[in-house]
């Protein structure tokens, strides 16, 4: 039996830090069931209601967590605005939205024992308060820190979270264009980590043999490789191709894509680089010829301008190429 039936963690958790999570850590300890608010006025960049969303459902799963964003229908109170008004307002989220009361609330704040008054009296019975590091000596940092570099704050999150904050890097073109070489050096020169192209290793495992089906297979490894490897990564992370390059394999190869292939071509990057194929073909064995690199190049340039995403196209040498790419990064 444990010393509560149900307990409440609130925080904008811009972003989510280890400090937020040792608080409901404590609860998760303490209470039969957790209930976790999250609302921010303004917002943060890089810390939306979806990325809030995706970082409570892959850290905690076992809570019942409400993301609010303002709007019409439920206008949040502003973060500076008076403590009564935000201690209503969750007593109202708490019944109106997730349909409970709860017995504690577990804060790293001075002003938790107001709170919990507060929210004795909403509900009509005692609503303790339990305050975990508030001295922050566990986890000596806050968001307001975090946010300025998260990068040189990596250290106070989750590889999840941090891997949010994480720019990547696209790299399209034909075959043999350099994609690989230039994903590679990338990453040594940004010491970071680069994601291999899967397609490729799966076509070399089925001689070649790929079906309607297996296009949409290997856009989705690609970018849980991608969501895996981001984890790792500093600051940047060279992906070499995206699920558009395997949307224009899918289209020359079958005339459409699956449903699944198609969503994650819409996937978007940071910096998107398209190679151009300006250099000796070199057939290593899983290419076609320069005809259909050239056909694969221009096909890029129609599908980028048409769906006005930013890219810039790098030509010449390798180390040329190199050159170009980390000028505009950095």
């Amino acid at each position: 039996m444990k010393r509560f039936r149900r307990g409440l963690v609130v925080g904008k958790f811009c972003p989510l830090h280890l400090g937020h999570m040792r608080t409901i850590d404590a609860a998760l300890a303490a209470c039969d069931e957790v209930f976790v608010i999250s609302y921010s006025k303004p917002e943060f960049t890089g810390c939306g209601k979806a990325v809030r969303e995706g970082w409570l459902k892959a850290l905690y799963p076992q809570v019942r967590s409400v993301v609010l964003e303002d709007s019409a229908e439920l206008r949040l109170p502003y973060n500076d605005a008076a403590d009564s008004i935000h201690r209503e307002f969750v007593g109202w989220i708490c019944l109106n939205v997730l349909g409970t009361e709860v017995d504690a609330v577990f804060t790293s704040e001075a002003y938790g024992d107001g709170f919990a008054r507060a929210l004795t009296t909403y509900f009509g019975h005692v609503v303790e308060h339990v305050c975990v590091d508030l001295a922050r000596a566990g986890v000596p940092i806050s968001g307001t820190v975090i946010r300025a570099d998260p990068h040189a704050c990596r250290e106070f999150l989750d590889p999840r979270v941090y891997a949010s904050f994480v720019k990547r890097i696209g790299i399209i073109g034909g075959e043999s264009s350099g994609k690989t070489t230039l994903a590679q050096a990338l990453a040594a020169s940004l010491r970071t980590v680069w994601v291999p192209e899967f397609g490729r290793e799966l076509w070399v495992e089925k001689s070649g043999e790929l079906s309607y089906a297996d296009l949409g297979h290997i856009a989705e490894v690609q970018v849980a490789r991608e969501e895996r490897l981001a984890q790792k990564a500093n600051r940047w992370l060279a992906c070499d191709t995206t699920p558009l390059t395997t949307l224009c394999y899918s289209e020359a190869m079958f005339g459409g894509a699956h449903p699944v292939l198609a969503s994650l071509a819409e996937r978007s990057y940071d910096v998107v680089f398209l190679c151009a194929p300006d250099f000796p073909f070199v057939q290593d064995g899983t290419r076609r010829d320069t005809e259909f690199r050239q056909r694969q190049y221009e096909w890029y340039r129609i599908v980028l301008d048409g769906k006005q995403i930013a890219y810039t196209t790098l030509a010449g040498s390798p180390e040329q190429r190199v050159q170009h790419a980390l000028t505009l990064l950095n």
